[in-house]
């Protein structure tokens, strides 16, 4: 089949529905890294983009880092069950838009959530068969220490109370499809990329697949 372009293959136009790649983790366990570096190198993964009632930062664009909703148009959709997941953090309020997650899956298109294990389990219970859950774990609580403070973002006080909530969030791990431990970052980066292609090829995720093999049994041989 030379010459014939990654799209055109059979196996490339297998119609299959979308999955929700879920990834969290404690702060400085790099999670976040590992997400940039997916969303940057897999044209099949979008991030999904939250609504939130925290202000903007003047840095960030509304609809590219977050839907910036007021706390009333917040309230709304959380009432009328637009919402997958929704959390209150620090005062301010983040969620999940249902309907652009539904439409992505639907059209067979991958969607990152960068978002934390209460967010994970909301997810599950709203759309269990399109989840696939990673929670990214620490080598050790020494080595994450030394990354915080590496980081040079936050007050001793505040590393103390990352790495305290690090532990609570870190009890959750069971809750997940996949743990990595993300000792070397290449490393951790590689079996997140072979568990999202793993799960890309799992039958209950390919419907085209019905048409394909009716099609293939169809054929004759002629050779």
């Amino acid at each position: 089949m030379s010459g014939i372009s990654p799209d055109e293959l059979p196996s490339n136009r297998i119609k299959r529905r979308g999955l929700m790649l879920v990834l969290s983790s404690p702060s400085g366990a790099g999670k976040s890294t590992i997400a940039r570096n997916l969303l940057d190198t897999d044209r099949q993964l979008s991030l999904s983009v939250s609504v939130t009632t925290r202000p903007r930062r003047g840095s960030e664009i509304d609809g590219v880092h977050y839907h910036f909703l007021t706390e009333r148009e917040f309230t709304r959709m959380r009432d009328n069950d637009e919402l997958l997941e929704w959390a209150e953090v620090h005062g301010n309020f983040y969620g999940t838009p249902r309907e652009a997650a539904e439409r992505a899956m639907s059209e067979g298109r991958d969607m990152l959530f960068d978002i934390d294990w209460q967010g994970a389990q909301q997810l599950q219970e709203r759309m269990s068969a399109d989840v696939v859950s990673i929670f990214v774990l620490p080598p050790s609580m020494a080595e994450l220490r030394l990354r915080l403070n590496r980081r040079a973002e936050d007050t001793a006080e505040v590393i103390e109370r990352r790495l305290a909530n690090a532990r609570a969030e870190i009890e959750h791990w069971r809750e997940y499809d996949y743990c990595v431990v993300n000792d070397d970052l290449e490393r951790a980066y590689d079996a997140v990329k072979a568990i999202v292609q793993s799960e890309r090829l799992r039958r209950d995720r390919r419907p085209g697949l019905f048409e394909f093999v009716s099609d293939l049994l169809k054929e004759t041989d002629r050779n």
